[in-house]
């Protein structure tokens, strides 16, 4: 059942890819964004609505701040469905996605490969796990979220910080958990941290590293700050809102981790 007063409409059409993919779409408009998916899943769309739903709310809880435009949500079929829109937003008609791959956020778009299809078509993600599912969609969620607030809305002109797009993202999404935390603080008493900023979004540590910094970030310096970091397009502008350089950052929040 559609919940009362969320569904304003219900269209279905058809849409033709620059690479010649013919998708039947249904297209259910909500207040904020609209669904698009295929006949195949509109038994799970329950299930899917609800958890959009609460990886919005979840976003818009932690930032205390509304989406401030409409996003289309796309629940793509399979991964040729994810892999033909990747290629044409992309402008790259040879790219195959790696089989961890089954979602993208930005600004105006969320497109993700029916979770219920993740077993057959990705790795890494088993569609039981329903908590790392409502959390890899809040992940996304955050990334729109992030997208509307930034002058680059795909992330296409941002530079030197992917540690902070997908950090805040691992972050306010409930990925930083425990045992991620675990793995950071392991390496730290190790001594097997980056250096640098630059190379905390590489290496499998990457959820962590870039995760655990966002929440160093909010501990220290507050959800406003968050927030207003949120329109930074380069490394440099991120410091000086914060008034530290790189290496007194980095110190600061080998501190806070070996504290937690």
């Amino acid at each position: 059942m559609i919940p009362y007063g969320v569904l304003i409409s219900l269209v279905v059409h058809y849409s033709l890819n620059t690479f010649g993919l013919s998708t039947n779409w249904i297209q259910e408009n909500q207040e904020g964004y609209s669904i698009y998916y295929t006949p195949s899943d509109a038994a799970d769309l329950t299930t899917y609505r609800m958890a959009f739903q609460r990886g919005i709310s979840r976003s818009q809880e932690f930032f205390g701040k509304p989406y401030i435009q409409h996003f289309d949500i796309y629940i793509h079929p399979n991964r040729a469905s994810l892999d033909s829109t990747w290629q044409s937003d992309w402008g790259a008609p040879a790219f195959q996605s790696e089989c961890w791959m089954v979602a993208s956020g930005v600004a105006g778009r969320l497109d993700l490969i029916a979770p219920n299809r993740w077993d057959a078509d990705a790795c890494e993600h088993p569609t039981m796990d329903t908590t790392a599912m409502q959390n890899l969609i809040a992940h996304e969620l955050v990334h729109v979220f992030h997208g509307q607030h930034n002058p680059s809305p795909d992330f296409s002109e941002v530079s030197g910080l992917d540690w902070f797009v997908e950090g805040l993202a691992t972050y306010a999404s409930g990925q930083c958990d425990s045992l991620r935390m675990a793995t950071v603080l392991e390496a730290l008493n190790e001594d097997k941290i980056p250096g640098h900023l630059s190379a905390f979004w590489t290496g499998s540590l990457r959820y962590g590293l870039s995760g655990s910094l966002a929440m160093y970030l909010d501990a220290h310096y507050g959800r406003e700050i968050i927030y207003q970091l949120l329109a930074c397009t380069d490394l440099n502008a991120l410091l000086d809102k914060l008034g530290v350089d790189e290496a007194t950052l980095l110190h600061d929040w080998k501190a806070y981790v070996k504290n937690l």
